[in-house]
């Protein structure tokens, strides 16, 4: 890639092409670091509280580095390392935080469909009683609406949150508690254009998703005639296979999530606060 890639003020922002472009172009430049990074973190899942604590600061670490490229200041692995352990308990912290909007968000869709519920008993006349084809009619419709708006809400909300862990592993005076407002206000107004980018780069992970699917569905018809036959040794074998596979499968994918995010990161700061972009030639 030769000379500067995007825009020339915050005013010219990336388009979702270049967004997802960038992150390629990232990635393939810092492959096995990253791979091995994102290895590392999916070991550390193995060890609790702590281990998810070293995952979650990992992953982060990679959008740091692919942000330092962006922003012409590369840093070493180990010194990226340093600062995201420096900040490790936060990174724990962010993910109870978030995994308790997790659990609001759950408890307000199952709320708004109970209240479906007791809607569809009260028009159709209640469980056993014949209904009208209009008043079933009309809950489904009722219930639909719902449905979509909900799913929409969700995904509303996820895109908000979307940006969490990368302030708290590239900002400072950031904690647990204002990375999460920092995402809120960065991703403010370009919600559907980050769902567009993330649409895209889901696209693009797909083959290799089906390709582990297959492999893991191999694994399973082998060893399923042995396991049957009360082997629990090859039940632990084809359990490490599928895990291993999982893991190696992850490390692929959640870097190249991780260099989108830090690009669009980067892309969000650039119309708020004026950052340059520049991609440099011997490294992009």
């Amino acid at each position: 890639m030769s000379g500067d890639f995007g825009s020339p003020s915050p005013m010219q922002p990336l388009s979702v092409g270049n967004v997802v472009s960038a992150g390629i172009r990232l990635y393939r430049s810092h492959l096995k670091e990253y791979y091995l990074l994102a290895l590392r973190a999916y070991l550390w899942i193995l060890v609790p509280v702590y281990g998810w604590a070293k995952f979650y600061a990992l992953t982060a670490l990679i959008s740091r580095l692919a942000f330092g490229d962006l922003v012409d200041q590369p840093e070493s692995i180990a010194a990226g390392e340093r600062y995201v352990n420096s900040r490790l308990w936060q990174f724990l912290l962010t993910m109870l935080l978030m995994l308790i909007v997790g659990m609001g968000v759950v408890f307000g869709v199952g709320f708004v469909f109970v209240l479906v519920g007791v809607l569809a008993a009260v028009v159709v006349g209640g469980i056993g009683q014949q209904a009208s084809p209009a008043a079933v009619v009309l809950v489904s419709l009722i219930a639909f609406i719902l449905g979509v708006a909900a799913f929409v809400a969700v995904l509303w909300l996820l895109t908000r949150f979307y940006l969490v862990d990368v302030p708290l592993a590239i900002e400072d005076n950031v904690d647990a508690t204002s990375t999460i407002g920092r995402s809120w206000e960065l991703t403010q107004g370009y919600v559907w254009r980050i769902l567009l980018i993330g649409f895209v780069a889901f696209l693009i992970t797909i083959p290799l998703q089906i390709l582990v699917q297959i492999l893991s569905t191999v694994i399973q018809l082998i060893f399923m005639p042995l396991i049957q036959q009360g082997s629990s040794a090859f039940a632990v074998l084809a359990f490490l296979l599928i895990l291993g596979l999982s893991f190696a499968s992850g490390a692929v994918i959640v870097p190249f999530w991780q260099t989108i995010k830090a690009v669009i990161y980067y892309d969000l700061r650039s119309r708020r606060e004026g950052l340059g972009l520049k991609l440099r030639d011997r490294e992009i």
